[in-house]
């Protein structure tokens, strides 16, 4: 089972919508039983939180169904999963940080990296603006999941339907 694991900052937005839309994806493609999915973020701000309102509601519009209860990033992630995708800089340094030796710099990865259109940007964090910032960061996941799910059945030799 290979392991995917999207961080944010607070685990309300970017994070839980690019789980949902993996998720979705996988389905889709009859990839359940090879690849599952969490999400967290790098503050505790949030835990135990449902994702945002207007997350939820731009899901909803783009034919998803959210089922996440915010958490926190913790050391034990880095054993728990195989790929860690930050939606920016600023929390993939905030992972780094947790993992103080850089044993684990090789799971750890920007979530633009597979966005050919803007490679290796951050993923705008959506909170303080209006639905556009939302859609945005929906479109963005979008394209940016097409290229990570090819990237990972290429990797990993996994049939698709």
């Amino acid at each position: 089972m290979i392991k995917i694991l999207f961080v944010c900052l607070g685990n309300i937005c970017r994070s839980p919508l690019a789980e949902g839309i993996l998720k979705s994806r996988i389905k889709s493609l009859d990839l359940e039983n090879k690849i599952s999915v969490d999400s967290c973020g790098t503050s505790k701000y949030h835990i135990g939180e449902q994702p945002d309102s207007r997350t939820l509601a731009n899901a909803k519009s783009n034919g998803l169904q959210l089922d996440h209860q915010a958490r926190q990033f913790m050391k034990e992630d880095f054993r728990n999963f195989d790929y860690i995708l930050a939606m920016d800089n600023a929390n993939l340094k905030n992972v780094h940080k947790v993992d103080q030796t850089g044993e684990f710099r090789d799971k750890t990865m920007l979530m633009r990296f597979f966005d050919l259109k803007d490679k290796n940007a951050d993923v705008p964090d959506p909170y303080f603006g209006g639905e556009d910032g939302f859609q945005n960061v929906y479109e963005i996941l979008d394209r940016s999941m097409d290229i990570f799910i090819q990237w990972l059945t290429e990797k990993h030799a996994l049939q698709t339907k």
